[in-house]
């Protein structure tokens, strides 16, 4: 598969279809296929349609969207760090994101459509003092370094999270569901904007994944073929800080999608940055469509968010990680 793969693209794609009739279909109340597609064609408000409209459809496209988005934006971080431990979660951006909301809900808590721009802000500017310690401390020649300062980073802002949440509980009451990440309580109009940042921040990446494939060959030999690579950085980062930011917005802070999708999909089809680019947001998003699926049937009528079980499959793949790069 690897030789071909293009031919991924048509097999996950059926796959991410077959993942979110899934996730429609299952749940605290079972619909059934007729059920669904009664539910798209009636007008009258009876209760398949409530069920599929009012819960099962945001959280489905909620999933979608998050796991393209923070699969893209670790296959981004990845390249233009030089670092494959390197993820939104584990360099602190989803932290930083996570905070700069909470700080922007302390002041103006009604002004709810801005989040995914203060979310930008905190996840931008998480990302720039990651590098920037980072490079001073010799990240330039060892690559843990950046994960190190992300750790330190990542946890002084959750510190802030909770310092604000305890002065604050009427802003944030869910933080415990905020703080993992999930889906529930969505409405299709919280994902109206985070859809489009996403959906465009993808393009962009597809955009610069030629560049970025030159990145890969060293700054050396990508500057002598014509790449600026400062500014390609610089705009990677940028683009990868909006994916994050629109993600926090409204699926909270989900971990380890960024870390273990890129991984996945190096497996699957190699080195190739246009094909990962593509690779990466169909992996993500049936995976985490399967990770919230998992959640609302596992133990029902209870509903594991989608963000616990993906820190039970990320962590010991970060240990493993860590683990392989040590040999």
């Amino acid at each position: 598969m690897r030789r071909h793969p293009l031919l991924l693209f048509p097999v996950l794609f059926a796959l991410l279809v077959f993942a979110a009739f899934l996730g429609m279909a299952y749940g605290s109340a079972q619909l059934s296929w007729q059920q669904i597609w009664g539910a798209f064609q009636a007008d009258s408000t009876d209760t398949a349609r409530l069920i599929l409209f009012q819960l099962r459809l945001p959280g489905v496209l909620g999933a979608l969207l998050a796991g393209m988005g923070l699969s893209v934006a670790g296959l981004l971080l990845q390249t233009t760090t030089g670092n494959d431990l390197c993820s939104p979660n584990v360099i602190g951006v989803n932290a930083g994101a996570g905070l700069a909301v909470m700080i922007f809900l302390c002041l103006f808590p009604m002004a709810h459509k801005l989040l995914p721009m203060a979310a930008f802000v905190g996840a931008f500017g998480a990302t720039l003092l990651v590098l920037t310690l980072s490079f001073s401390l010799g990240g330039r020649t060892s690559k843990a370094t950046v994960v190190l300062a992300g750790v330190a980073v990542g946890t002084l802002f959750n510190a802030g999270i909770s310092f604000l949440s305890q002065l604050y509980p009427e802003v944030l009451s869910s933080y415990s569901a905020f703080s993992v990440g999930g889906f529930s309580g969505l409405y299709l109009e919280d994902l109206e904007i985070p859809a489009v940042v996403i959906l465009l921040g993808i393009v962009l990446a597809q955009c610069l994944s030629p560049k970025l494939n030159l990145l890969c060959l060293g700054d050396e030999m990508a500057f002598s073929l014509g790449v600026r690579v400062k500014s390609l950085r610089l705009v990677s980062l940028i683009l990868a800080s909006a994916l994050c930011a629109a993600t926090v917005s409204f699926a909270g802070l989900l971990g380890f999608v960024g870390l273990i999708v890129p991984h996945m999909a190096r497996r699957l089809a190699g080195e190739n940055i246009p094909v990962l680019v593509g690779i990466c947001a169909l992996l993500g998003a049936i995976l985490v469509i399967l990770s919230d699926l998992l959640g609302r049937t596992l133990f029902t009528p209870a509903e594991l968010p989608a963000g616990i079980l993906m820190a039970i499959i990320g962590a010991p793949f970060f240990l493993f990680l860590l683990f392989k790069k040590r040999r």
